[in-house]
């Protein structure tokens, strides 16, 4: 009797194994068939570039009686002579989104190349032509010709995607031809210091060198993204640009080869717990203006500094990076209801959207950038895995301007601030409002952290 219950009881357990094991399988994505349905809608995307090196410049001679022999002698054959142009090439990836031959692709796999080509999945080969570009959001649109009706990709709803889902990438790593990887999305909305529309979805399916451009495809075979960029020396990090957002500009990309943009005219910045303390918020939402361009939308609809704008068309403003992602795809000439908080009270400001300019934008405060000539970023947990830095207090530099006083005195991209003389600096609003107080011709002592050294940097400010 006992035999026998125990017999039961064990094929019992089987069956219950078993059946957990189907059931799982039930929830796997079946990923042969995502492999066979999307692999003809992606190409590898090759580029040639001439590079013509410029004539070295002669040395000013050190014999004031015509220059020294010897000294030629060893600029010939050291400097190895005249130097010839040579061909630059590089390799990316990209689908295609008409049966016409209209394929998506980063803007950096066929930025200032002179020859691009396009290979199928079949093998077949095409040149092709880039009809326009977006650089801010590193895409480009390139065409090639065919009589045949090529596969499409089908575009999906990247505002759908949920963080934890199934995706797969495919595209040319180094080269390999097409490859597909599979994982899910890590997180979105990831703001990396790239441009100043950063909005990306974060994956954990293999991204590496020559996947640029391919696309990052959910379970339902929708394209929701367009893999662009990794953390170097990370590993299951990988970022790819929301189709949604391309969505949006495809069609100026066709017919103009370029994107016209809305304008609100703002700088803004983030609301730290001290700030929104200070303007009596109960949260840190929204965006706040810390100054307004003059003769801009914003201006005209009395917006001011100080204003802490909390919702943009009907879009509650969750944090700062948001507003300019927002301003940027409202038609030009658009009306555009502001929910803006000034001294505790909740006004609206209705505004009419104009085309942003060459150089405009809406951006972070720009006192860094006028009297130092460098831009800074806080150290995210992303921000400090792109740069390699290990610090996790001051400000890290993300752009030193050329010719600048930061230059001069040696500030390099990546650097921290951690302290303005003597004073410890931990956010991007307190490096701001320090800058703020100093003026022109002022000498200020940086203390900065260069990976595992510490250095003092002195300047003097010029605006």
């Amino acid at each position: 009797m006992v035999r026998t219950l125990r017999t039961v009881s064990l094929a019992a357990g089987f069956i219950f194994l078993l059946s957990g094991i189907v059931q799982a399988k039930a929830l796997m994505p079946d990923f042969v068939d995502l492999a066979k349905q999307n692999k003809p809608t992606v190409v590898n995307v090759s580029t040639a570039k001439v590079i013509r090196p410029q004539a070295p410049t002669r040395r000013s001679p050190s014999n004031p009686f015509g220059g020294d022999p010897f000294e030629d002698f060893f600029d010939h054959f050291f400097n190895g002579g005249p130097q010839r142009p040579y061909t630059s090439r590089s390799l990316g990836s990209g689908f295609i989104i008409s049966d016409d031959g209209y394929i998506l692709t980063n803007y950096h796999v066929v930025a200032g190349a002179d020859e691009v080509k396009v290979k199928l999945s079949d093998s077949r080969e095409f040149k092709a032509t880039v009809k326009g570009w977006d650089d801010k959001l590193d895409l480009a649109l390139v065409k090639i010709s065919t009589k045949d009706h090529l596969p499409v990709a089908k575009l999906g709803d990247s505002d759908k995607t949920e963080v934890g889902e199934w995706v797969i990438a495919i595209g040319n790593p180094f080269g390999l031809g097409q490859t597909v990887t599979a994982g899910i999305v890590s997180a979105k909305e990831r703001v990396i210091g790239s441009g100043p529309y950063d909005d990306y979805i974060q994956t954990d399916a293999s991204i590496n060198p020559g996947n640029s451009g391919g696309p990052l495809i959910n379970t339902s075979g929708e394209v929701i993204g367009i893999n662009t960029a990794i953390v170097a020396g990370g590993q299951g990090i990988g970022f790819a640009i929301p189709i949604n957002m391309a969505k949006n500009i495809i069609s100026q990309l066709k017919e103009k080869g370029k994107v016209t943009r809305g304008w609100l005219g703002v700088v803004i910045q983030s609301i730290t717990p001290d700030l929104a303390k200070s303007f009596g918020l109960k949260g840190e939402a929204g965006a706040l203006v810390s100054e307004v361009v003059k003769g801009s939308p914003a201006e005209k609809a009395g917006l001011k500094n100080g204003d802490i704008i909390t919702e943009f068309n009907g879009r509650k403003i969750r944090e700062m990076n948001e507003l300019p992602r927002l301003v940027a795809v409202t038609p030009v000439g658009g009306k555009v209801k502001v929910t803006i908080i000034r001294k505790g009270k909740i006004l609206h400001k209705t505004v009419t959207i104009e085309t942003m300019k060459e150089g405009a934008g809406e951006g972070r405060s720009s006192v860094a950038k006028e009297k130092l000539g460098i831009t800074v970023a806080p150290i995210t947990p992303e921000m400090a895995a792109k740069m390699g830095i290990k610090e996790t207090s001051g400000v890290v530099v993300t752009e030193v301007v050329p010719g600048s006083v930061a230059e001069e005195a040696g500030i390099a991209a990546g650097d921290v601030i951690k302290e303005v003389d003597g004073a410890e600096i931990t956010t991007v609003a307190e490096f701001e409002k320090t800058l703020s107080s100093y003026k022109k011709g002022s000498v200020m002592r940086l203390l900065l952290q260069r990976g595992d050294a510490a250095l003092y940097v002195a300047l003097s400010i010029d605006q």
